[in-house]
């Protein structure tokens, strides 16, 4: 690592209230949606950040991270580091912007998203994930130029998803639970900010998926850990190889704990929410619903983050097909 990062810190309510405003023009206010599950299951209202104009809610983070980039950096150009979801927000972001943006691509990321970058604009770059989750810790990888634009340790990234918290406050104040995917952390740590301070009675809980749950590891030994049986899955865009340090630190003070869901409970969340609001859910956007239906964050009302429906839709009816 090249520079002495900043110490980790509390974002702020005033940051989040600064980045919805800056933001607006970009992004969409998503809705917020009741599933229709009938007796017996938690009350759910889903927050559909599937709708965003990238079909995913890294645009927020994206959006204001690239926004506040000083002048002399931006013109440079930027880059980030993604599984396809990040990379189509700092693309979009760089686009709007007018300057070049490169993406560092897990190169088993789906057709789809890959697609969606370079139709953006963006250079790609595929590298196996334990490539990218190295580049991730080390900030830096050969060859590529430009600003780097940390798609989740990045405290104006985290100030962008944040803006979400506030929309799901002013559209169900009854909230009793918030649940988001976990992947590095960025979307929970900035919900989660945003939640806190102003409703800290609500709980906030992280959703993973039983083949990468380094969160979950690491709340259960108070410490950020390594997830040795990692494996990759259909659910790319959650469930990393580790928690960073600098993210556990962001996140213990504002999530309240880890809900771990198997492949078969996420293929079914997708499928549900198919069949009863019609929505395209990839697999990280479904871990949410799958770990409210678990029944382990109570009855609700829980809202749901559907953080994305990035999927090849081939991909999507085979998996809930099954």
């Amino acid at each position: 690592m090249s520079t002495t990062l900043p110490a980790v810190r509390p974002i702020t309510l005033t940051e989040i209230q600064e980045a919805r405003k800056r933001i607006a023009p970009t992004i969409v206010r998503t809705p917020l949606v009741r599933l229709e599950s009938g007796p017996g299951f938690p009350d759910v209202r889903l927050k559909l950040e599937n709708l965003q104009p990238i079909n995913a809610y890294k645009l927020r983070g994206a959006a204001n991270a690239v926004a506040l980039l000083p002048e002399s950096e931006r013109k440079r150009g930027v880059w980030t580091i993604s599984a396809g979801n990040a990379g189509q927000g700092v693309a979009y972001a760089a686009r709007q912007a007018g300057v070049p943006c490169t993406v560092v691509v897990i190169e088993t990321a789906p057709a789809s998203k890959i697609e969606r970058m370079r139709a953006l604009g963006a250079k790609l770059i595929p590298v196996p994930h334990e490539v990218a989750w190295k580049a991730l810790e080390d900030r830096s990888f050969p060859g590529v130029e430009g600003a780097f634009v940390h798609p989740f340790d990045d405290d104006n990234f985290i100030a962008g998803h944040a803006t979400m918290g506030l929309e799901i406050l002013e559209d169900a104040p009854e909230t009793v639970a918030v649940i988001a995917s976990i992947g590095g952390g960025g979307l929970i740590a900035g919900v989660g900010s945003a939640i806190k301070a102003l409703r800290p009675e609500i709980k906030v809980w992280g959703a993973e998926p039983e083949t990468a749950a380094p969160f979950a590891l690491s709340f259960a030994e108070q410490g950020p850990r390594e997830f040795k049986e990692w494996k990759t899955s259909f659910v790319d865009g959650a469930g990393g190889r580790s928690v960073f340090p600098r993210m556990w630190d962001r996140m213990k003070p504002v999530v309240d704990g880890a809900i771990v869901v198997t492949l078969e409970e996420t293929r079914k969340a997708m499928r549900l929410m198919a069949e009863k609001t019609r929505i395209i859910s990839e697999g990280a956007g479904a871990l949410p619903l799958a770990a409210a239906l678990t029944g382990r964050a109570g009855n609700g009302p829980i809202v749901c983050i559907v953080s994305g429906g990035n999927l090849d839709l081939k991909k999507f009816c085979e998996l809930i097909a099954l």
